[in-house]
């Protein structure tokens, strides 16, 4: 009884917090957020071997049996600085060149502020066996750029070029990419010393772009309706921007085990498989593969130590598969072999929604995470936390016009936070995060006159009540 009990409580939850989810956010360790649940962001996503909250099954299933049996209630308010600037081109949209253009100081994203909620419920089914249920935001990208424009001959044909307002030339620009998380882990104990989990995964996810209309002569559509009518397509007539929001879902499997190998130290693993996520049929011509936009698998390994009885350090690593996933990880230059580029290239599988067309150009991203946690003396009911996060962003400087819509470019992060546990064995805990700004820059592909520059900075205060 107990169990559905708790069911029901997390599921009225979920539904609130479930409306939260549709505000957008921008994540740090590429389009993913530096940890999931207020301990793990305060150590800046270290300690996996040593699970505090039920939420940490969101990092390791195997965390559920080695937590209380408690709910978890937390929401972060994420805070993306992002914008692009452009140095001056020589063709000046001349010669079939589109040149991007900025005013002094570059263009800035609106939509600076976010909520990332979570929401977890934990129960023990026996000594050795337990059950959580977890909800939450972890992946998304926005931007919106008001200002801008972008100079080329419209009509191909050699007349002299035009600006147009809008940083690709077709008014607003930007994409809206939201993503949250249902999973159930069931963890056992299978020795005094190790626990293992298993949770299957329920991904929804949100996406919208604007302002990518002259794009279009790019897209697989376009070609294959020029080669065979002679005519070519209105972009209002595809499924690549302005289309509002569509959505997809998928389901995935995450795993994970927790070695104490002695009193003092733990080791830790787990591993998320990609998610197949269905594709978004509305952005069928804007992302590789007819609109597929899959969830990379992730692995994270790491250890605890407890220093003292007051003192904890931990360091974990994970790596983001983001190259397994096409519409992420193509590179721009794949373009070069669509028939409309002009390069002379014959490959319509090039082209924007093919299985060839070109994404994001993103790497897999490695992340080192150090964390420690402090109860000082005589204040046994407080815990202080700090940490820091560093991984190389994934964008090369070959991508960097096309990511002026996702310039997750940030690199390091340091956090810290604090937890006060009440007298009715209710605990608030606070995290807070800063990113500093990193400049990544890059030649136009569009037009190798000029260079685009991409910066970003974040910050980010989370807070969580369990009970």
């Amino acid at each position: 009884m107990k169990a559905v009990s708790s069911f029901r409580h997390l599921s009225k939850l979920a539904v609130a917090i479930g409306a939260l989810s549709a505000v957008p956010a921008m994540a740090t360790n590429g389009y993913f957020t530096h940890g999931v649940g207020t301990h793990s962001k305060a150590m800046a996503g270290a300690g996996d071997a040593s699970p505090t909250m039920a939420i940490d099954v969101a990092n390791n299933p195997a965390a559920g049996i080695l937590v209380k049996e408690s709910v978890d209630v937390g929401v972060g308010v994420f805070s993306p600085a992002r914008s692009y600037n452009t140095t001056d081109s020589l063709l000046n949209g001349n010669m079939g060149t589109f040149t991007l253009n900025t005013p002094a100081g570059g263009v800035e994203s609106d939509n600076d502020y976010f909520f990332i909620p979570y929401v977890a419920s934990n129960w023990h089914l026996s000594e050795e066996t337990s059950l959580t249920v977890a909800f939450y935001g972890r992946g998304g990208m926005n931007t919106e750029y008001n200002r801008g424009s972008a100079t080329f001959d419209i009509t191909g044909m050699g007349f002299p070029p035009q600006t147009y307002p809008g940083t690709f030339g077709a008014g607003r620009a930007g994409v809206n990419l939201n993503q949250a998380f249902l999973e159930l882990a069931f963890s056992a104990k299978v020795s005094d010393s190790v626990t293992v989990g298993i949770a299957p995964v329920i991904a929804y996810q949100m996406f919208k772009a604007e302002g990518l209309s002259n794009f279009a002569p790019y897209t697989k559509t376009f070609v294959e309706n020029l080669l065979s009518t002679g005519m070519p397509t209105n972009p209002a007539d595809l499924n690549l921007t302005d289309k509002g929001h569509d959505d997809s879902m998928g389901v995935g499997l995450k795993a994970g085990v927790i070695w104490s190998i002695t009193d003092t130290f733990a080791v830790q693993a787990a591993y998320q498989t990609e998610i197949d996520m269905d594709s978004f049929d509305d952005y069928s011509d804007l992302f590789a593969e007819g609109g597929d936009f899959d969830i990379p698998a992730t692995i994270r390994v790491g250890f605890s130590w407890a220093a003292s009885d007051r003192l904890k350090l931990h360091f974990d690593v994970e790596e983001t598969y983001y190259s397994k996933v096409a519409s992420v990880a193509n590179p721009m230059t794949n373009v070069a072999g669509c028939p409309t580029a002009g390069l002379g290239g014959q490959a319509i599988d090039n082209c924007l929604g093919g299985s060839n067309g070109f994404g994001f150009g993103w790497d897999d991203v490695m992340v080192y995470q150090v964390g420690l946690e402090w109860s000082p003396q005589g204040m046994e009911n407080v815990t202080w936390r700090a940490g820091y996060n560093y991984g190389e962003q994934p964008i090369s400087k070959e991508n960097a016009a096309i990511n002026i819509l996702a310039p997750a470019v940030v690199e390091e992060h340091f956090t810290a936070g604090v937890s006060y546990d009440l007298d009715n064995d209710h605990q608030i805990s606070v995290a807070v995060m800063y990113a500093p700004e990193k400049t990544v820059t890059g030649p136009n592909l569009f037009d190798p006159t000029q260079n685009v520059s991409l910066t970003m900075d974040q910050f980010e205060i989370e807070v969580a009540y369990t009970f």
